[in-house]
């Protein structure tokens, strides 16, 4: 009679605290799943910001060498700069033309070709001038 008196005490105290943990279970479990769709939401998020950079970053690269090849051809193509020794790069919409002329006339020119561009922001002029008498080192 012991043993049943112990087993009707233990019993309902059991199924009373599994009940009553169930659920502080369920609980947890759905904050965790909570907390890994967040994670998962970040991530995606995360992805979606590096595609769309590189995107802008591949579209921004395409339009400063379509904008470096107007400039190179609209020099080229003019009479008094053509004969200069003329190098064009561009980076964000900014040209900048390097090397060298025959006078400060010429520089001027190539600067103001390159700022009538379509696309070009501004121009930074680091051309040198180089007369016959004065050879750049």
């Amino acid at each position: 009679m012991k043993n049943t008196a112990g087993l009707n005490f233990v019993v309902p105290v059991l199924v009373l605290t599994l009940a009553a943990a169930g659920p502080v279970f369920a609980q947890s479990a759905s904050e965790s799943m909570h907390q890994a769709g967040e994670s998962s939401e970040n991530a995606a998020s995360s992805a979606g910001h590096a595609i769309s950079e590189a995107y802008h970053g591949t579209a921004t690269a395409v339009k400063d060498s379509s904008i470096t090849a107007k400039v190179k051809t609209a020099l080229h193509d003019d009479k008094i700069t053509q004969s200069g020794d003329i190098h064009v790069t561009t980076v964000a919409g900014v040209v900048t033309l390097r090397g060298t002329v025959a006078s400060s006339e010429v520089a001027e020119h190539a600067q103001q070709l390159a700022e009538e561009t379509t696309g070009v922001k501004s121009v930074k002029n680091k051309l040198k001038i180089v007369t016959a008498g004065n050879v750049a080192n």
